[in-house]
């Protein structure tokens, strides 16, 4: 058996030893887990995964490798990835490349071989925290040192967000979306182009002005990364296009319109990371097993304060998975329905997004 070549250390000062897969650098990340048992390649390009190591708990990853097909964005972001058992040798009639070559050429660092099950448990008991990954003879009090004294950046958004506008079009299209990228995915993209939008994404910093000269029939914001109160561009943006079109968004987009309402955000012990969480939709009394991928949730409390309500809940914790806000045509959710795995395709949001727009040319 071959020797181990790299390790990961927590600020709690555990160390786990393994094998290196990817790029071969050092990184500093927020620690986090995800439950699917599918879908690595979506993981690997979400860019909500920005500064962030993800620990999958499913054991055989790379097993169908990467296709060029299912990509969430063009240049992976994520911090780096951590796994039980790493498989090179892909199964899959539409595989490109494997998931080390496309770790290695976007400067991500991987690590398999370790107890993916105990680092989780620590994760969830002791709550998401800084890791760093690094070569297996780096001493412990060295590794300590710098996670230390390394502190998360709080840009997240704007290194993901697109520097200028672009265009997704689509055949026979009936309506004229502006979606703000806070990180966007491309198959939330893809979903409103199947619906008949034509899509104009803008970065995150764009004002509302710049957005109304666009002439959109609805306003989307997307996921994205890190701390929602660090994005106060895209709330103040937010702020002043309520009412004024309606408006739809998911994840970040959620938390961003509850900041932009006067609702609170704050961060969750451990996040929501996976495709099996069980959600109550309050206006149909139906649960939905959603995809989810956040850190931080909306604060209950604060929502009594504002004119929005509560359309969705979390069943496992009962935290706020959707609000609305009928009066100004806005919406949205915490999970991500452009993915859902089932067993409803929780999809008919945005076909409620594309009535609303409808109804507002009436």
């Amino acid at each position: 058996m071959k020797d181990f070549n790299r390790k990961i250390v927590l600020e709690d000062g555990s160390e786990y030893y393994g094998y290196g897969f990817g790029a071969d650098t050092e990184r500093i990340c927020e620690v986090v887990f995800n439950t699917s048992m599918v879908g690595y390649q979506e993981v690997v390009s979400d860019p909500s995964y920005t500064y962030q190591m993800v620990v999958m708990t499913y054991p055989i990853i790379g097993n169908y490798g990467i296709n060029d097909d299912d990509f969430e964005t063009k240049k992976p972001t994520i911090g780096g990835l951590i796994v039980r058992d790493y498989n090179d040798i892909p199964s899959n009639f539409r595989y490109t490349y494997t998931l080390s070559e496309l770790l290695e050429e976007n400067g991500i660092p991987g690590i398999y071989g370790v107890d993916t099950r105990k680092i989780t448990r620590s994760i969830r008991d002791l709550g998401s925290r800084k890791v760093i990954i690094t070569s297996s003879k780096t001493k412990t009090e060295d590794a300590l040192k710098k996670l230390k004294e390394y502190k998360i950046p709080k840009d997240a958004v704007s290194q993901v967000s697109c520097k200028k506008k672009w265009y997704s079009r689509t055949t026979n299209a009936k309506y004229n979306i502006v979606a703000i990228d806070c990180g966007i995915k491309l198959n939330i993209v893809r979903s409103l182009n199947k619906r008949g939008g034509n899509v104009i994404v803008v970065p995150y910093n764009t004002t509302a002005e710049d957005i109304l000269a666009l002439k959109p029939d609805g306003i989307f914001i997307s996921n994205g990364p890190g701390d929602p109160e660090d994005v106060k561009e895209t709330i103040t943006t937010i702020k002043n296009l309520i009412g004024k079109k309606p408006i739809f968004g998911i994840c970040l987009g959620h938390q961003i319109i509850s900041l932009a309402y006067g609702a609170k955000t704050y961060k969750l012990k451990f996040g929501h990371r996976g495709g099996n969480h069980p959600v109550k939709n309050l206006k149909t009394g139906k649960i939905e097993i959603t995809s989810q991928n956040h850190s931080y949730a909306v604060n209950n409390e604060s929502l009594k304060k504002t004119d929005l309500e509560v359309t969705h809940i979390n069943l496992l914790d009962n935290t706020i998975e959707g609000v609305e806000c009928k009066k100004d045509k806005v919406f949205s959710v915490q999970y991500h329905p452009e993915s859902a795995p089932g067993p409803q395709d929780s999809g008919y949001l945005f076909d409620e997004f594309f009535t609303m727009l409808k109804k507002e040319r009436k």
